[in-house]
């Protein structure tokens, strides 16, 4: 799917009120405290350009699942104090239960030229998760324009994605939706080859409509981390006590045949006792005795999985090479992730643990791209629509 839309840059914002839907779904700690704030620095580049350019911008985000309710933990009252650091000017919060009443009103009323006004999370409303009309035309009511700049809920439509932009146009991709829609669009429509994807992490099933999309596409598919050893068993190989999935080996042996030429397999692994950082372990080739389970790639399989890379001039990579979280098992997916940082390719890292695997191993600033959607990017990845990119302006 490829998507070409109109973009922030695009529009003149100039005496605009801008409605920005932002991703600033963030984690805190019991008193409220920020613990991680990359999201909130990831949206800065499309809200400071709004600023410069003299809109009036109003932003909007969902935190949590409050379930249609207000829930005091899940106010965005510290996101608003974050931005105004950030920004170096105030943010002003509008704290409506309603997220549209009277303070963001009044609020949206006193706006000059360059202000920023913040409203109160979005899924205080029941109706923003059913993309219920009554709520996309309040908040299109503040606005005369639409950005969107939140990849993570791309793959839903809600109202302050959808609902808006069906309202308010033109709709526009702020910045970060322009690198998702051009690093993903990209790398699975029109890659520079040769293309290769690195599929982890434990399931199969949970991986199916990516590995069935990507095998037509790719030149190489490497297969590591749990779902491994169901492609094992698929060949005949004993997997012992590891993960699989009994009711997916058909599938395996499906996509092996189709596949032939283009799937990568473990030649060896590391192997323990049991699921834990300090269990005995030993590394084996071939069948894996009962008793023991699979928690990582080996050395061999390492030296293999490099070899591929290397010829690659695009990588994908989705899911780690084994239970990267048990520093003894890590090693594999920390060799991948430096195969990344070393080669001469568009890297592409897609979401959820693959992106904390490559953080943990310090290499996130060597990549070409991480997503900021897990969920998003794995339905990219699956050759979805997402509702939240199909629904802003073509250009």
């Amino acid at each position: 799917m490829t998507y070409n839309k109109v973009t922030v840059e695009d529009i003149d914002v100039k005496g605009k009120k801008v409605l920005v839907r932002c991703d600033f779904n963030v984690p805190l700690d019991a008193e409220g405290n920020i613990t991680d704030e990359n999201r909130i620095v990831g949206a800065l580049p499309t809200i400071k350009y709004l600023i410069e350019n003299g809109a009036k911008v109003i932003l909007c985000s969902h935190m949590g699942k409050p379930k249609g309710e207000p829930v005091p933990s899940l106010s965005l009252a510290p996101v608003a104090k974050s931005l105004s650091e950030k920004l170096g000017k105030e943010v002003v919060f509008a704290a409506d239960d309603n997220v549209v009443g009277e303070n963001a009103k009044a609020a949206v009323a006193a706006m000059k030229d360059g202000d920023v006004v913040l409203l109160q999370n979005t899924r205080y409303r029941k109706e923003e998760t059913k993309n219920e009309k009554n709520f996309s035309e309040e908040l299109a009511s503040l606005a005369d324009l639409f950005v969107n700049d939140a990849f993570g809920t791309a793959h839903r439509a809600h109202c302050s994605n959808v609902g808006v932009s069906e309202i308010l146009k033109p709709a526009a991709a702020g910045y970060l939706i322009q690198k998702e829609i051009e690093f993903l669009g990209n790398a699975v429509n029109d890659p520079v080859r040769p293309l290769v994807a690195v599929l982890g992490g434990s399931k199969v099933s949970s991986k199916i409509s990516v590995i069935e999309n990507l095998l037509d596409k790719v030149d190489k598919l490497i297969i590591g981390g749990g779902m491994a050893y169901t492609f094992e068993a698929a060949m005949g190989k004993k997997t012992g006590d590891s993960l699989l999935e009994e009711d997916y080996i058909d599938f395996a042996k499906k996509m092996l045949e189709k596949g032939k030429d283009k799937i990568v397999l473990p030649i060896d692994t590391v192997v323990a006792k049991e699921f834990k950082n300090d269990a005995d372990a030993k590394v084996v080739e071939g069948d894996i005795e009962d008793g023991w389970m699979g928690l990582d790639i080996g050395p061999k399989s390492v030296e293999l999985f490099s070899e591929v890379l290397k010829t690659a001039k695009t990588v994908v990579w989705n899911g780690p090479m084994g239970v990267f979280e048990m520093p003894n098992f890590a090693k594999g997916t920390n060799a991948i992730a430096k195969v990344l940082a070393d080669i001469d390719a568009t890297t592409i890292i897609g979401g959820g643990d693959s992106v904390a695997a490559v953080n943990q191993a310090g290499l996130g600033d060597k990549m070409s791209h991480i997503s900021t959607g897990g969920g998003a990017s794995m339905e990219f990845l699956e050759g979805k629509v997402l509702p939240g990119i199909a629904a802003l302006t073509d250009k």
